[in-house]
């Protein structure tokens, strides 16, 4: 019972602390910024990085994109750049998505830890930000409302998964992820989706319904692949500082790994619209 409470307060704070925050822009910025820190923190942990270069480097990317229009006054180069960072980060986290289905370890040789810690994990917390304020100024809804698709769709996949869940999506990485979970996170999330199109004046329904398939499937393979590297450091969680849930990067490894495909989606549908 304990056990219970505790893992519920550790979770209503998370939650509550990401709502205040999306009140404010500057709020929000800061509030990932420190997150983006101690996951950070976690991930260099489980990969035996010690260097102290990925914070310094997470920092310029980070405030640079975040402040990039109100320190210049002008956008000039931003989407440019943008579409660089965008790059990089998909094709580093398409070759984590082949690793996790073609390799018993993801490589952790020392030239690509660098990599890794930049691309994987620093790059995707600017693509939040970025997300917030899309498509131009801050409007903070289709952030919560990709936030609100992650939450609803691990808990669906947690909840059919445990009542109805037979076939196993990956055993050796996640013994206790089933394809009925996956099927069934999905399809509320799905269903979310449209709630979320009618209750906020942001995106119409099919432009959420996809969103909410992209982030259901990239979600599942963000959360597959910190799985196996925290297989491969021989740990359960990523860190300790959310008492009942693990680390922070636990809570987050989803909507960061579906950040930069969220991102490119909503480029896209303002490129053709």
């Amino acid at each position: 019972m304990k056990e219970i409470l505790t893992r519920s307060f550790a979770g209503l704070v998370y939650i509550l602390l990401l709502l205040a925050a999306f009140l404010n822009e500057h709020a929000l910025i800061i509030l990932f910024f420190i997150f983006g820190l101690i996951a950070l923190a976690e991930f260099k942990k489980l990969i035996e990085y010690k260097s102290f270069l990925p914070f310094v480097l997470f920092s310029i990317l980070y405030f640079v994109f975040g402040y990039w229009q109100l320190v210049l006054n002008s956008a000039t180069g931003l989407s440019e750049a943008t579409q660089i960072l965008q790059v990089i980060t998909i094709f580093v986290q398409l070759l984590l998505i082949k690793d996790l289905f073609t390799k018993k370890n993801i490589p952790l040789f020392i030239s690509n830890r660098f990599t890794l810690t930049t691309f994987y994990i620093s790059s995707s917390f600017v693509f939040l930000t970025l997300i917030a304020n899309y498509p131009n100024g801050y409007n903070p809804e289709i952030l919560l409302g990709s936030f609100i698709l992650v939450w609803t769709n691990d808990t669906f996949a947690f909840l059919v998964g445990k009542n109805f869940g037979k076939q196993k999506l990956f055993e050796k990485i996640s013994p206790k992820k089933t394809v009925e979970g996956f099927l069934g996170g999905l399809f509320f999330a799905c269903v979310a989706s449209y709630f979320i199109a009618n209750f906020t004046d942001t995106l119409n329904f099919t432009n959420w319904l996809i969103l909410s398939i992209i982030i259901s499937v990239f979600g599942t393979l963000g959360d597959l692949i910190e799985s196996k590297f925290k297989r491969q450091a021989n740990v359960k969680d990523s860190g300790f500082i959310m008492p009942g849930h693990g680390g922070l990067l636990d809570r987050l490894d989803s909507i960061i790994f579906a950040a930069p495909f969220i991102y490119l989606f909503l480029r896209v549908i303002q490129y053709v619209s």
